[in-house]
């Protein structure tokens, strides 16, 4: 994903790059505290931004004028701006801009833009696709990956399916095994299977898109394109693409179905 933020406030914008660095950690952000700057750039193809954060008050060019032009080369831009005032969110909105932050800006903040952008970065931008609709699979750099274990895919498949939210292991055990007590041997079992799943993702470079804390999984959906999540944000391509099935190779996949089928 390719980002701008402009602040003329060197600090500030400093900042804001670290912020995003921390939800995006990979992606490639160019920082201006020069709006004329920033607005030179905008002519260069290799600049293209997915997303450009503007704080709005600046000297010469301020966020609004430079949110304009951003609009008129790159009309798929998502404009974020990034300021101490809140008496501009009428103009922003006028200017369709995809979100509105008030400084200082935290990490969730920005996680949170990312996550609802008016317009959904295209899936060139990530080298893990998933797919949900038909049968489940997910490709590092459209390369299928191929799990040692059954049940491991299954496991990636429960944790893709919850959009970001948090699964337990436990949960996990019960989905996958279904019937099945968690006793001390599947908590062992389903710590291999998790074991498996990561190594399979870490070996094609893809293993930063699960994210563990103590004993919850879940997945970073801003590294991933998925079907299923573009589906859910409206994207019309991911509507027209999906034929009434979800992870079809998964009976518990079913409810899902039953939702978007519904859609």
């Amino acid at each position: 994903m390719k980002i701008i933020a402009v602040d003329d406030e060197p600090l500030a914008l400093r900042g804001l790059v670290q912020e995003i660095k921390k939800v995006l950690p990979e992606c490639d952000v160019a920082g201006f505290t020069d709006s004329s700057e920033a607005l030179t750039m905008l002519s260069k193809d290799s600049l293209a931004p997915d997303v450009a954060f503007l704080d709005i008050e600046m000297p010469g060019i301020n966020g609004l004028y430079l949110a304009k032009r951003f609009k008129d080369i790159y009309p798929k831009t998502n404009i974020i701006f990034v300021t101490s005032y809140s008496q501009y969110a009428m103009d922003a909105h006028s200017l369709h801009a995809s979100g509105y932050l008030m400084k200082p800006v935290l990490a969730e903040d920005i996680r949170k833009e990312l996550d609802d952008l008016r317009n959904p970065v295209s899936a060139i931008s990530s080298r893990v696709r998933i797919q949900t609709f038909g049968n489940f699979d997910i490709f590092v750099d459209d390369a299928p990956l191929a799990f040692y274990r059954a049940k491991a895919k299954e496991a990636l498949a429960y944790i893709v399916s919850k959009n970001g939210g948090s699964v337990t292991v436990a949960e996990l055990a019960t989905v996958i095994w279904e019937a099945r007590d968690y006793n001390r041997s599947l908590q062992n079992q389903m710590q291999t299977v998790i074991s498996d799943m990561m190594s399979t993702l870490r070996k094609a470079g893809a293993g930063d898109i699960i994210i563990k804390k103590r004993n919850n999984i879940s997945i970073d959906v801003t590294k991933v394109d998925c079907d299923y999540y573009r589906f859910l944000k409206g994207d019309s391509a991911a509507v027209n693409a999906y034929m009434g099935g979800f992870m079809s190779n998964y009976s518990w996949a079913e409810m899902i179905t039953g939702y978007l089928s519904n859609k």
